[in-house]
C-alpha cells in the first residue's frame, strides 16, 4: 500500500508500473508459446496500454484551473523530463524517423541534430524565463508581454496552424498502428487512435497528460530499445550496436555495390502502390550540400524552441531552477531513443539485403519472397510490395518497396523475433504518437479557451465554464485532426517538419525578443507574427507548385525564410513606433532574474 503524498511517491508508483508492464510482456510471451495468434497479441498490447493511460487520465481528473492548465506547477524535474521526452518523441520520431534515414540516407540525421540541439536554445533562451513569467500558455506570455488582444490572438493563430499540422501527423501514426494491430482500415483506425488520445487528456488536462506521458515514455523507450539490442546481438553487430554504426554502414555500401543499384523507370514505378519507396543508397544525396544539412538542422532547432506544446511542459515545474534542470533531463531521455534511430534503420536494411543472414531476401526468387508470412502480412496492409520488373524471377535491389512507417513496425518480424516484440513495438508507437498528440491538442484547446475565450471574449467566466469550453475544444480539434489525417495529404515526417517551420516562422523571434529585447513592442510583435507566418506559408506554396528555391531554402526549411521576414518586420516596426511603457520594460528585466516570485503571480 502506498501512503503519503502522490508527488513524493512517484518513484515507487512508476517503479510498480514498470514492473507490471514487464510482467505483462512476459505473460504475452508465454501466451505466444501456447499458441495465441499474432492478431490477438497485437490487440492485447494496444488495448492493455491504452486502458492504463485512460485509467491514469481518469484518476487525474480535475476541476481546478491551475491543475488543468499547468498540472499545479508541482511536477518534479526528472518526471517532467520523461513527460517532455514522451511529448517530444512523437510518431515521427518513433515510427517515421528510422524510415526517413532508411530510404533517404544519413543526410536525414540533420533532423536528429536539429531536434536535439533545439533544447540548447530552449534551455538558454526561453524555458526558465517563461517559467519565471508564470504564464499558462505561450499566447498568454505574448499577450501579457506585448499587451493587447490582437497580439494574443495572433499568437493563438500561429500556435493553431503549427500544432494542428503536427497533430494530424500524430493521429496518422496512431491510425497506422491501430490499423495493423487491430486489422481494420486506416480510415477508421484514425478515429480509434483519436478516442485513445482523448481518454488521456479530456478530464485531467495538463495534469492528466503529464502523468500519462510519463507512463507512455516508459512503454515507448522499452519498445524501441529492446528490439535494437536483440536484433543487433542476433545479427552479430554486438549487444550495444551504436559503436558499430560506421562498420554496418560500410557493409551496406559494399552490398549495394555487389548487387548493383539500378534506378527504376517511370513505367515500373506506376505499378508501385502509393506511399511506398524503394531501397536507396545509404549515403544518398538527400542533403546535397553542407548548407542543405545545416539549414535543415537550423530550422529544426529554431522550430523546437518555438513549439508551444514543448514550452508548456516547462510551465509545470515548481521553480525557474527546476525548469532549467528539467530541460537537461529531457535531453537525456530523448537521447536514449534518438541515438538508436540510425542504428535501427541500418539493422533493418542489413537484415533485408545481406545474403549471409537468414532474413536476407535480395537474390531470392520472387515467389519465395511473396510466400514469406511477414511479407504477406505487410503487403495486405499496403506497406510492402515486390515485382519482377526485369522478368528474371529473382528479387533485385530495386524490386522491393516498403512504406517508411513499416521500417520500425515490421523490422522485429523480419528479423525473426517473437511476435510479442512486434506487439510491444506497436504499443510503443501508439504511446509515442498519443503522448505528442495529447500535448498538441491540449496546447490548441488551452490557448483558445484561455487566451481567446477567457482573456478576450468573457473575462468574467467561472473556472467550471472555462474548463467545459476547453474540453469541448479538445473533442472538436481532435475530430478535425483525425478527419484530415484520414485523407493522407502528407506523410508523417513531412507534416512534422512543416509544423516546426510554421512555428518558427511566426513565434521564434517574438518569443526570444520578448525576453531579451526591451525595445520590442506590440506593433513589432504583431508584424513579426503575421508577416512571418504569411511569408513562410506563401514560400511553401510557391515551392510546392514548382517555384525555384531561394538560397537553397526548400519546402522542408521554409521556416528560415518566414523567420527572417519575422525578425526584420519585428525590428523595423518596433523601432518605427513608440517604445514599450516603463512598467513593461521593468517587467522584462525582472523576467531575467532567476529568483523571486513569478511575474503574473495569481493574476489567473
Amino acid at each position: 500500500m502506498i501512503k503519503g503524498n502522490f508527488i513524493d511517491n512517484l518513484p515507487k508508483v512508476y517503479g510498480i508500473y514498470t514492473g507490471g508492464f514487464l510482467g505483462f510482456i512476459i505473460i504475452m510471451s508465454i501466451a505466444e508459446q501456447m499458441g495465441m495468434t499474432a492478431k490477438t497479441i497485437g490487440i492485447c498490447f494496444v488495448a492493455f496500454t491504452v486502458a492504463i493511460y485512460a485509467i491514469i487520465g481518469y484518476l487525474s481528473r480535475t476541476a481546478q484551473a491551475d491543475a488543468y492548465y499547468v498540472a499545479g506547477r508541482q511536477v518534479p524535474t526528472v518526471f517532467n523530463g520523461m513527460a517532455t521526452a514522451a511529448d517530444w518523441m512523437s510518431g515521427a520520431s518513433f515510427v517515421a524517423m528510422a524510415g526517413g534515414i532508411y530510404f533517404k540516407g544519413y543526410g536525414y540525421m540533420a533532423l536528429l541534430v536539429g531536434w536535439t540541439g533545439g533544447y540548447v536554445l530552449v534551455a538558454s533562451l526561453l524555458a526558465p524565463y517563461l517559467r519565471k513569467f508564470g504564464c499558462y500558455t505561450v499566447p498568454d506570455f505574448i499577450g501579457t508581454r506585448y499587451g493587447g488582444n490582437l497580439s494574443r490572438f495572433m499568437a493563438v493563430v500561429v500556435l493553431t496552424v503549427a500544432s494542428f499540422t503536427y497533430v494530424t501527423a500524430q493521429i496518422n501514426a496512431t491510425g497506422t498502428i491501430a490499423s495493423v494491430a487491430l486489422d481494420i482500415p486506416f480510415q477508421y483506425a484514425v478515429y480509434v487512435g483519436l478516442i485513445s488520445i482523448l481518454l488521456c487528456s479530456m478530464l485531467g488536462g495538463m495534469r492528466g497528460v503529464t502523468w500519462t506521458q510519463v507512463a507512455q515514455y516508459i512503454v515507448l523507450i522499452i519498445a524501441y530499445l529492446l528490439p535494437v539490442f536483440w536484433i543487433s546481438n542476433k545479427m552479430g553487430a554486438g549487444f550495444f550496436p551504436h559503436f558499430m554504426l560506421a562498420d554496418e554502414v560500410s557493409r551496406i555500401a559494399e552490398l549495394e555495390a555487389q548487387f548493383g543499384f539500378v534506378k527504376n523507370s517511370a513505367e515500373n514505378l506506376k505499378e508501385v502502390p502509393k506511399g511506398l519507396a524503394g531501397i536507396t543508397k545509404a549515403h544518398s544525396a538527400v542533403n546535397a550540400s553542407p548548407w542543405a544539412f545545416i539549414s535543415l538542422a537550423l530550422a529544426m532547432m529554431m522550430g523546437t524552441a518555438s513549439l508551444p506544446h514543448v514550452m508548456m511542459r516547462y510551465f509545470t515545474t515548481p521553480s525557474v531552477k527546476a525548469a532549467r534542470k528539467s530541460v537537461g533531463w529531457s535531453l537525456f531521455f530523448i537521447f536514449l531513443l534518438y541515438s538508436s534511430a540510425p542504428m535501427l534503420a541500418t539493422l533493418s536494411k542489413l537484415s533485408l539485403i545481406d545474403p549471409s543472414l537468414p532474413t536476407g531476401i535480395i537474390g531470392k526468387s520472387i515467389s519465395e519472397v511473396q510466400a514469406i508470412d511477414w511479407y504477406q502480412n505487410w503487403n495486405q496492409a499496403n506497406l510492402m510490395f515486390v515485382s519482377d520488373f526485369n522478368g528474371n524471377g529473382t528479387l533485385e535491389l530495386n524490386e522491393f518497396f516498403m512504406g517508411g512507417k513499416a521500417v520500425v513496425l515490421a523490422t522485429p518480424e523480419i528479423a525473426g523475433l517473437p511476435y510479442v516484440i512486434s506487439g510491444l513495438v506497436a504499443a510503443g508507437g501508439m504511446a509515442a504518437a498519443m503522448s505528442t498528440a495529447d500535448g498538441l491538442i491540449l496546447a490548441i484547446a488551452n490557448a483558445i479557451s484561455h487566451d481567446v475565450y477567457y482573456k478576450i471574449i468573457d473575462p468574467k467566466a467561472e473556472t467550471a465554464k472555462r474548463l467545459v469550453v476547453a474540453r469541448v475544444l479538445l473533442v472538436v480539434i481532435g475530430f478535425a485532426g483525425a478527419t484530415i489525417a484520414a485523407l493522407e495529404i502528407q506523410g508523417i515526417l513531412g507534416s512534422v517538419i512543416w509544423a516546426f517551420d510554421f512555428a518558427m516562422s511566426g513565434l521564434f523571434f517574438p518569443l526570444v525578443l520578448g525576453v531579451w529585447w526591451k525595445r520590442a513592442n506590440r506593433e513589432g510583435a504583431i508584424a513579426g507574427m503575421a508577416l512571418g507566418l504569411i511569408s513562410g506559408a506563401g514560400y511553401l506554396i510557391w515551392v510546392r507548385n514548382g517555384g525555384s528555391g531561394f538560397l537553397g531554402i526548400t519546402q522542408l526549411t521554409f521556416g528560415i525564410f518566414g523567420s527572417a521576414v519575422s525578425l526584420v518586420a519585428m525590428v523595423v516596426v518596433s523601432l518605427m513606433t513608440s517604445e514599450p511603457s516603463a512598467a513593461t520594460q521593468k517587467m522584462v528585466d525582472e523576467v531575467r532574474v532567476p529568483s523571486g516570485k513569478s511575474i503574473l503571480g495569481k493574476q489567473h
